[in-house]
């Protein structure tokens, strides 16, 4: 994941203790970022603290989340059906 390039998206700025308003731009999602589910869609993206507020007065910036977990690895569920044993169901 080194390698891959960032996506930026967007930016904001916190303008409150408690807020942090941000604008995405939708037309620089690439399109296999867009998941659906249950017939809606999703984007996965994470906001970052910027090191300085930019010359607009950005202290955000938003970037695509693609994160990918591994597969099922050692302590995952998995299906346990032939340690049932007598079990009825």
């Amino acid at each position: 994941m080194e390698n891959e390039k960032t996506i930026f998206c967007g930016s904001g700025k916190q303008t409150h203790e408690m807020f942090l308003n941000l604008a995405i731009c939708l037309s620089d999602i690439p399109k296999e970022h867009v998941n659906e589910f249950n017939g809606k869609k999703y984007v996965n993206i994470t906001a970052v603290k910027k090191k300085e507020v930019d010359q607009y007065g950005k202290t955000h910036f938003v970037k695509i989340n693609d994160f990918k977990p591994e597969s099922q690895g050692a302590g995952a569920a998995t299906d346990n059906s032939e340690d049932l044993g007598d079990l009825p169901f």
